[in-house]
């Protein structure tokens, strides 16, 4: 009976790693062409307009969408990636998404506001986001475009660009065969950025603020050194390869860039700008700090506390 159970749980590990060679894809429209066909909305952000893609309007409107995402996710799939659906969960934001992203203090009102994308991001938590356009031309030729980001920075990780002619009228057919013809390339792009995030951790941004009402600042002394030394020798001891970057910094604020941060926690669980943040919350709240903080969240990949009160 030993070898029989052995063997299916090797199976059963086998399937997990292979599993976790790819990372987990979310698939969209691209800005530009949501911008050409006037799916496009704006929401307040701190008191200023934001031009912002209108995912739901897309889907909803758009005939070829929701076909062409299709198309292109089963690529994505047979290579090996996760897919995570995109479309069904921007059916859930609605008006009251704004509202839900506002985070206040419980004293002077201060606030922070994430992004229709942000929260996006942050419901679905994907790794990568593809964003996928088309512009059909007038000599009957049709451009795709796909581009990929890093869901935690927004950074630009992988393109790829083809021009062919159709075949036929059907739109998402076509992009999926010059999809299909390109897609290798696009592909080693995106396994070389995830093999180097898996080496060097998640990229994240993690900022330090104070409310105006407490009574010490980054510059007051615990355990006989200087909050802020303090906080980075945490974050020595917490990031990858010791990896992290202070930008900036004053008495009341500090901003730490590229801090690299572990795929997983110790449960085995996918680590995001959140969850690394509030660990840091959890030990300034031990002696020899006894600091409250609030924890506020701008997607997957930046994180502010406050510290003074919750």
């Amino acid at each position: 009976m030993k070898k029989p159970l052995l063997f299916i749980l090797f199976v059963l590990i086998s399937s997990t790693i292979i599993a976790q060679k790819k990372p987990t894809l979310m698939i969209l429209p691209s800005d530009n062409w949501c911008t050409q066909r006037y799916f496009m909305s704006e929401y307040q952000n701190q008191g200023e307009s934001v031009r912002v893609p209108n995912y739901v309007q897309a889907f909803q409107e758009d005939v070829e969408l929701p076909a062409a995402i299709s198309k292109v996710g089963e690529l994505m799939v047979e290579l090996g990636y996760s897919l995570k659906d995109a479309e069904m969960e921007i059916k859930n934001l609605n008006t009251r998404t704004a509202e839900d992203n506002l985070t206040f203090s419980k004293t002077n009102g201060s606030q922070l506001l994430e992004s229709p994308l942000d929260v996006l991001k942050r419901r679905i938590k994907a790794d990568i986001i593809i964003q996928l356009g088309w512009n059909l031309n007038p000599e009957g030729s049709l451009t795709v475009t796909l581009e990929a980001f890093d869901a935690y920075t927004s950074k630009r990780i992988a393109t790829a660009t083809n021009t062919q002619q159709m075949q036929g009228k059907d739109i998402p057919a076509s992009l999926q065969s010059i999809i299909k013809k390109n897609i290798k390339p696009f592909d080693k792009q995106l396994d070389k950025f995830y093999d180097q995030m898996k080496k060097n951790g998640r990229e994240i941004i993690l900022t330090i603020r104070s409310w105006d009402n407490w009574d010490n600042d980054l510059e007051s002394e615990f355990g006989g050194e200087e909050l802020l030394t303090q906080i980075q020798y945490w974050l020595q001891e917490n990031t990858v390869k010791e990896q992290f970057n202070l930008s900036d910094a004053s008495e009341n604020f500090a901003q730490f860039e590229q801090v690299h941060i572990p795929l997983k926690d110790k449960r085995g669980l996918n680590m995001d700008a959140r969850s690394f943040a509030r660990e840091l919350q959890k030990h300034l709240a031990k002696s020899p700090f006894n600091i409250p903080s609030k924890l506020m969240i701008r997607g997957l990949g930046e994180a502010t506390i406050i510290l003074g009160e919750k």
